[in-house]
């Protein structure tokens, strides 16, 4: 049995009828028989409308008490995922960031991960139970409080659960099939490219390619792990990020 961690960003679970979508590729991805681990975002634009709140009622949020209004968008996308899964008769348990043993520097809004410890994720995968987390956030030993990635931090997330579990892919879901020449919504002639290096990728990503962040690439590429970029709204294949030897 393979473990395969997935990441869903926030356009793949924008509303109730996304969310439904998503939980009936978890399960049938569960059906073929892998375990599955899930690192969710905040459903559509949470994340800015909650930036927006806060901005609304100071012009300067405090950054521990922003990344403990910022994190609650993850963790009703998580929730909300769950009660999906368990309602199509699998089970599903649902953790935040610090559940999961993401734990990262105390640099609010822009935290780093220095460790992983998925105990609770590893027992309920042992338990025969798909694992929801809350991507973007993590916990600080030292200040025990809540901490955010920045933005791509989903993306991170899921990389460093895929690391940190051994898993054999880390498959991050977007809105598009896969990483192309060009933006294809801006260069219709863009093709898909199915293999690239973690190395050519980075350069992608910092030359203003959006599909990846770079802090992801580079965690992948640090821990060797494969990625596989394609969309949630189809089956088709999408585009492998390798590292080679």
């Amino acid at each position: 049995m393979s473990l395969i961690v997935q990441k869903y960003g926030g356009s793949s679970v924008a509303d109730a009828e996304s969310v439904k979508r998503v939980a009936k590729r978890i399960v049938e991805t569960r059906k073929a028989g892998h375990d599955v681990v899930v690192a969710v975002s905040a459903m559509g634009d949470t994340t800015d409308e909650l930036l927006d709140l806060a901005q609304t009622v100071t012009p300067l949020p405090e950054p521990r008490e922003l990344d403990m209004l910022l994190s609650a968008g993850e963790r009703i996308s998580m929730a909300v995922l769950a009660m999906a899964i368990k309602g199509m008769g699998y089970d599903a348990q649902s953790f935040t960031g610090s559940q999961a043993g993401m734990l990262t520097d105390a640099h609010h809004g822009a935290a780093r991960i220095v460790d992983v410890t998925p105990v609770r994720v590893r027992k309920a995968l042992d338990a025969g139970a798909i694992a929801i987390v809350a991507g973007f956030q993590g916990f600080n030993r030292d200040t025990m409080d809540i901490t955010t990635l920045g933005r791509g931090g989903s993306d991170t997330t899921a990389v460093a659960l895929a690391a940190a579990l051994d898993a054999d892919i880390c498959e991050i879901y977007t809105d598009v099939d896969g990483i192309f020449t060009s933006d294809p919504r801006v260069v219709p002639k863009a093709h898909k490219i199915d293999t690239i290096t973690s190395e050519e990728m980075l350069e992608l990503a910092a030359a203003g390619a959006k599909v990846l962040y770079i802090r992801a690439v580079e965690y992948a590429r640090r821990h060797g792990v494969t990625l596989h970029v394609r969309s949630s709204f189809n089956t088709n294949e999408g585009t492998l990020v390798i590292n080679p030897k």
